[in-house]
């Protein structure tokens, strides 16, 4: 009995470890969503900052026509799949039932309760190592990738995107300097919106469908009697991934790395998650949509795979 509740600890222990948390609480809660027109169901391109481009949408109110863009790794449908799931949890429960069928017991495929403490051990110190050199090689940025007006000419040239946007259906158009630095505008307004819960300032940036998702999420950490808060936003790397027009309207995908100090406190203002002395990074893919000579709002984020 002892042994089964040390092992029964360990493994909720790895669950809650590989579990997204309070962590991904930042604008968007690290989740992918919204639309993109015609692109929502289509990967977009890599860049030099988001190599391995996005995965599907979790979330979109456009809806899903089934498309190649996103390979067969995701099965016939386009719905998200846990990679924990499919890949962790999915080998041990694999490896036990193996254990079952010849009978040695369901941690017996995997050589016993020794080699299994020792597999979680082995996979807990990995994942620990892993996003301790994370954080150490990308939590500052370096002065060559300081945020600036040409932090977006690291990447993919202003101008004419490439690849599947350049469609008769979907012609391309030009993006410049101006509207990169729109493009940044936004990335730190909102955030600063997020973090006040100010729902008024955002409606003023984004899609009525991304503010519904924001509402929501906002509404889940006043229900958890908490506050997430976004400070610091520091652009480190950025690249158009596409750039088209349909119909009346506009759109730029945008891959962008940065940084900012992610605190999560709660309603006595103690820090629940975070530290305000530390720099996180992410890479997302933002989408932004506008009427021709109009101005730019956020119309969909993904997550860089």
């Amino acid at each position: 009995m002892r042994r089964s509740s040390f092992l029964l600890a360990t493994v909720l222990a790895l669950l809650v470890a590989f579990t997204p948390g309070l962590a991904d609480a930042r604008l968007g809660g690290g989740s992918s969503f919204g639309s993109r027109g015609s692109m929502t169901w289509s990967a977009p391109p890599s860049t030099n900052t988001a190599p391995y481009s996005a995965p599907p949408m979790q979330r979109s109110m456009t809806p899903n026509s089934p498309s190649p863009g996103y390979g067969s790794g995701y099965g016939n449908g386009y719905g998200p799949r846990s990679g924990f799931t499919s890949g962790l949890l999915g080998g041990l429960i694999g490896a036990g039932i193996g254990g079952l069928l010849l009978g040695h017991g369901f941690f017996g495929g995997m050589m016993g309760f020794g080699g299994f403490l020792g597999l979680l051990l082995q996979i807990f110190l990995l994942v620990w190592l892993v996003r301790f050199l994370i954080r150490m090689f990308s939590g500052g940025a370096s002065p060559l990738m300081a945020s600036g007006p040409n932090v977006f000419a690291r990447g993919v040239p202003p101008g004419p995107m490439g690849g599947s946007a350049g469609s008769r259906s979907a012609p391309p158009i030009q993006i410049g300097p101006q509207d990169y630095q729109a493009f940044e505008q936004i990335l730190r307004n909102t955030q600063a919106a997020w973090s006040r819960h100010d729902l008024n300032a955002l409606r003023a940036m984004v899609t009525p469908e991304m503010l519904s998702y924001f509402a929501e999420q906002l509404s889940g950490q006043t229900s958890q009697g908490v506050r997430n808060e976004v400070t610091d936003v520091r652009l480190l790397q950025g690249d158009l991934a596409q750039a088209w027009s349909e119909g009346s309207r506009e759109y730029a995908t945008v891959a962008m790395r940065f940084s900012m100090i992610d605190v999560t406190r709660d309603n006595t203002g103690r820090i629940v998650d975070g530290s305000p002395g530390e720099h996180v990074t992410a890479t997302e893919l933002w989408t932004f949509v506008r009427s021709p000579g109009g101005r730019w709002i956020l119309s969909a984020i993904q997550q860089a795979r």
